[in-house]
């Protein structure tokens, strides 16, 4: 498979605009990209973007911090399904992972999960492991496997540090195989990017993309 092929081309700056939308569709389609992952107010227009394309339309639930209520998470998720994304990217209630509430954790994925399997959507859950212990990591990777995700990703790109080589052969390890594996966050070149294929990443989120694909 073609690197591209891997790649979610990712733009969530805070500065994100139509036209800059109506471009990384664009450079999706020209390149063969999984996915354009989007900030969820712009999820209508990049559907009409790729229409008649296999791209993805995929964004982003409790985006960066992960703090939202699950309610608000599930609203969010029906929301950007309904206006035409087909894969959620959401991230945990860190805090509470850290503090041990394991029932709450659970039981939020498992809703999102939910909202996105009852309308034929893929639910990618950010676990950020720049802010996680090992011990921690494990949990997290433990409880999505229970609940049956589609993914678990690194990173949000939005902490200090992003993805690991380490840390996707830690996810690697414990997740089934069924589950697969989104790596995101301070990928710059083709080489790491096909380090962290090797090392089990099945995804990629990239806003370098084009670049890494021209190396």
């Amino acid at each position: 498979m073609s690197l591209a092929k891997h790649i979610d081309h990712t733009y969530l700056k805070q500065n994100c605009t139509s036209a800059i939308v109506q471009q990384i569709c664009a450079d999706a389609k020209e390149y063969g990209f999984a996915s354009v992952c989007i900030p969820p107010s712009f999820v209508s227009e990049a559907k009409l973007a790729l229409d008649e394309s296999d791209v993805k339309v995929c964004t982003v639930i409790g985006f960066p911090n992960g703090y939202n209520t699950t309610a608000v998470k599930v609203s969010e998720t029906f929301d950007a399904i309904s206006k035409g994304a087909k894969e959620i990217d959401m991230v945990i209630a860190i805090g509470r992972l850290k503090e041990g509430d394991f029932e709450y954790v659970e039981e939020e994925i498992a809703a999102i999960y939910d909202a996105c399997h009852t309308n034929n959507a893929v639910l990618k859950v950010i676990i950020e492991t720049a802010l996680l212990t090992e011990e921690e990591k494990i949990k997290a990777c433990e409880i999505c496997a229970k609940v049956g995700v589609d993914y678990v990703k690194t990173s949000t790109g939005f902490s200090h540090s992003g993805a690991t080589i380490a840390d996707v052969a830690l996810m690697r390890k414990v997740l089934p195989e069924q589950i697969e594996i989104k790596a995101a966050g301070g990928i710059k070149t083709a080489t790491f990017a096909n380090e962290l294929i090797a090392a089990g990443a099945n995804r990629l989120g990239c806003s370098s993309s084009i670049e890494l694909v021209n190396e």
